[in-house]
């Protein structure tokens, strides 16, 4: 049975340069790697996750350290992280997609069914109608018809990819504490910026903050809608692009709470109250005959 070596290029990273996405291959296995017949494979073993603890700084309003914070979530190995992230941000993209472009083939463009001139004697090109998509006004060859984009992906996986994609971002990643009492007056930008600064963040870099609900006030939304680097989520908007998207993370003393307890060792509790709430709107569905809402629009 022949063998075929051939050598490894090295890895370059799309987003965050961390160590999650970078798989340890041994000595003897990094130099070279044999490539075997179907019916010889091993079997794949089944996707483990692993724990990635990180200790972050947490910062006061004027910059100054104050203590120390613990961030454990689950993230997937680094020989699979990568394809998990993948998928993750692939669906998401392509089930933002409408699919409501659409083209008139020669055969639903309205006029054409006069023949142009005779076909003999005129020195021409034969031509049978005037939307025929060699002319202009005619009908478009294989054009795109309106279509469903959708593709589905496992709640885990989706939940996998975002914690793998926060723990890659832990090496940029700080933790302020609540400053929503700083802009009780008037919303001033320039306040916000400085607030910036002292927190060691460049308003020319990406930026994303990541607070709780309660924490986003008119005035801190108002500060800071201006500028354009910086992208404010909450737990009910978190997603894999923004997160990939991002140089800098922030988060408050809430959001960290949140994340360890959504994408944490231990997230029992979560999986538990979706389950629940997968049943009871699966019993609703069934009842009353109805989607939701987002459904319907999707099959529009």
């Amino acid at each position: 049975m022949a063998t075929f070596t051939t050598t490894i290029p090295p890895s370059s990273l799309s987003f965050f340069s961390s160590s999650i996405f970078l798989p340890k291959l041994s000595s003897s296995s990094s130099s070279s790697l044999t490539f075997r017949p179907n019916s010889l494979k091993t079997q794949t073993k089944p996707l483990s996750v692993t724990s990635e603890l990180a200790t972050i700084p947490v910062l006061s309003f004027t910059g100054d350290k104050i203590g120390e914070t613990q961030l454990d979530l689950k993230a997937a190995p680094p020989d699979t992280a990568r394809a998990v992230v993948h998928r993750g941000i692939i669906t998401d993209l392509q089930n933002k997609r409408r699919g409501t472009a659409s083209t008139l083939t020669r055969a639903e463009v309205r006029g054409g069914g006069k023949k142009p001139y005779p076909q003999k004697k005129t020195g021409r090109a034969r031509r049978g109608s005037t939307r025929t998509p060699l002319r202009p006004g005619g009908g478009v060859v294989f054009g795109p018809k309106p279509r469903d984009w959708t593709i589905k992906i496992n709640r885990k996986e989706k939940r996998l990819a975002i914690s793998t994609a926060i723990a890659s971002a832990l090496i940029n990643t700080i933790v302020v504490e609540d400053f929503v009492n700083k802009f009780e007056g008037k919303p001033k930008t320039k306040e916000f910026i400085a607030a910036m600064k002292r927190w060691g963040l460049d308003p020319k870099e990406k930026s994303l903050f990541l607070m709780g609900e309660e924490e986003v006030s008119d005035n801190v939304r108002l500060s800071s809608r201006n500028i354009g680097t910086l992208k404010m989520l909450t737990p009910r908007t978190l997603n894999l692009f923004d997160i990939l998207n991002a140089d800098k993370l922030v988060l408050t003393p809430a959001a960290v709470e949140y994340l360890n307890a959504r994408y944490g060792v231990n997230n029992g509790a979560y999986d538990d109250e979706e389950e629940e709430e997968e049943e009871e709107g699966g019993e609703g569905e069934g009842e009353g005959g109805q989607g939701t809402e987002a459904d319907e629009n999707t099959n529009a």
